[in-house]
């Protein structure tokens, strides 16, 4: 398992991305789509899944909602957040899907694709009593159901090859290639210089070629 930081910011980064969600619902009032939306896009997003310490911790959730709305063009809110005793619903979501995100490495972008947060909303109950591990491998099905193919899959489709073609660029057997797609032979623990023969002609890195959601 590759996961997207160091966990040592895992902890404050899930309190700081509620803290975001949790303000710019229920304080400024933005939809809670919208305002994931906006997050998801920003550049603020791209750090905050890396790890960017400036982001995940070295800035408050409040500090990270202003920033997003800097980037969407939106102005400087004057509402102050508000704490209740109760955590609120997108309080967890943003809670629980800065450990998603942490524990597989998808972008946020990814996930809010497969998963839209407003179906993440309904998980709510009973997930936020459950241990998170057990959102994790929920959400881990939801994106499987929304994303059946393989990578390699998909990119051999954009690429316009069929597997025997890209068996024959690439040097790696048809078989390999099926076997992969099906499923039925994991890629994330082909041979580094397989990937490589595959990603060259697909023209994509590595990376692109692993599933980071396991079966």
């Amino acid at each position: 398992m590759i996961y997207a930081y160091d966990k040592l910011y895992l902890s404050v980064a899930q309190k700081n991305l509620a803290c975001m969600l949790d303000y710019m619902v229920n304080n400024l009032k933005y939809p809670l789509e919208t305002a994931w939306q906006w997050f998801c896009m920003s550049n603020t997003a791209s750090r905050f899944e890396r790890g960017d310490c400036s982001i995940v911790a070295g800035r408050s959730g409040v500090e990270i909602a202003y920033e997003v709305l800097r980037e969407t063009g939106k102005p400087h809110p004057k509402q102050t957040p508000s704490y209740s005793y109760n955590r609120s619903p997108e309080y967890w979501i943003g809670w629980a899907l800065a450990y998603y995100q942490w524990s597989t490495s998808l972008s946020f972008a990814e996930i809010n694709q497969a998963i839209p947060v407003t179906e993440v909303r309904m998980l709510y109950t009973p997930y936020h009593e459950m241990d998170i591990r057990q959102f994790v491998d929920k959400m881990n099905e939801l994106y499987r159901e929304a994303k059946p193919e393989t990578n390699l899959k998909e990119l051999r489709t954009f690429a316009n090859l069929s597997q025997s073609e890209l068996a024959q660029q690439s040097g790696v057997s048809v078989r390999t290639i099926q076997q992969y797609e099906q499923r039925r032979k994991d890629i994330n623990k082909a041979q580094t210089e397989t990937l490589l023969k595959i990603a060259r002609v697909l023209v994509c890195k590595v990376e692109d070629l692993v599933e980071k959601v396991p079966m």
